[in-house]
């Protein structure tokens, strides 16, 4: 399959607004479609290197989301934009200019509300040398900042935001998506790694200003190598503070992490043994920092130990 960056400027446009473009990311399909402009370019930046799957694999897709602007008097007066999946109308309206981060939004819902099959965790996820650290922490600790650090500097991208397990065998799936950042973490982050490529900015979201930063391309090429869990960490970022990694107990680990699981309950037994199994041989880390390179000296250090 050839990436999404062979296409050109005009047939992406083309095909995301004829909602024929589909792409592989991880293990979900995605049919996409979109005739907002602004839209077409963030999907071409943060996508470049993800496959687009021929009209064989394209017969049938996971999801089809689609963000456009509303139709009506709303084409003039505060234009606003709406994700829609087949049929279904999950969020309200915002404002045009947030279409993109919208669709990324919405494919987060798409995953945690549909993707049963797997145990979801709202964590970020990165493998060196064959092991995984899994980073569980609520909106504003840092987690994001500092997954998108870790990228760039030899860890492999599997997930910014939802960390995938699969139950039967107990390994992170990668499902190497855009990384968000929000506020100042965006300049953080684009001085830490000029060499990364994002979207553009937008500003007044919910959640402040936004932007996504392009995924690694190693990471999107190796999105079907599943990996076991060896590190559960869980950061927080403090300004000004000493970096400091204490040992969790495996009672403690293991219950932080339920609270950071969407629906391991629905797996049954199976769910909790899963968990269970997984954190036994694992480290677990209350994690807090407020230099990045510290931080990502610290890491280096545990995966060059272990392996």
């Amino acid at each position: 399959m050839r990436p999404l960056a062979a296409l050109g400027d005009g047939e992406l446009r083309t095909r995301l607004g004829a909602g024929t473009l589909c792409l592989r990311t991880g293990p979900f399909t995605l049919r996409l479609r979109s005739a907002l402009p602004h839209v077409a370019a963030a999907v071409g930046t943060l996508y470049a290197e993800h496959p687009v799957l021929d009209a064989q694999d394209a017969r049938f897709c996971d999801f089809h989301p689609r963000v456009d602007a509303q139709p009506g008097l709303r084409r003039w007066i505060r234009p606003q934009a709406q994700f829609e999946l087949d049929g279904q109308l999950p969020f309200s309206p915002m404002a045009l200019h947030q279409a993109a981060p919208m669709l990324e939004w919405g494919l987060n819902w798409c995953v945690t509300e549909h993707c049963h099959q797997y145990i979801v965790v709202h964590a970020a996820a990165v493998e060196r040398n064959g092991r995984v650290a899994v980073l569980p922490a609520p909106p504003g600790s840092g987690k994001s900042t500092l997954c998108a650090a870790l990228v760039n500097r030899g860890w492999r991208l599997l997930s910014d935001e939802l960390a995938l397990i699969d139950p039967a065998s107990g390994l992170l799936l990668p499902v190497a998506r855009p990384v968000s950042l929000k506020n100042r973490s965006i300049e953080v982050i684009q001085t830490f790694a000029p060499e990364a490529r994002f979207s553009a900015v937008v500003h007044d979201t919910v959640k402040g200003s936004v932007a996504h930063m392009k995924p690694p391309a190693d990471s999107v090429r190796r999105d079907q190598e599943a990996a076991p869990l060896a590190w559960l960490v869980f950061p927080q970022y403090r300004a000004g503070a000493a970096l400091e990694a204490r040992p969790l107990k495996r009672t403690e680990a293991f219950m932080r992490l339920l609270d950071h699981a969407f629906n391991y309950h629905l797996h049954g037994p199976r769910g909790f043994e899963c968990l269970a199994d997984m954190v036994e041989p694992a480290q677990g880390l209350d994690f807090s920092y407020s230099s990045l390179d510290e931080a990502c000296a610290f890491f280096a250090d545990l995966a060059d130990r272990a392996a």
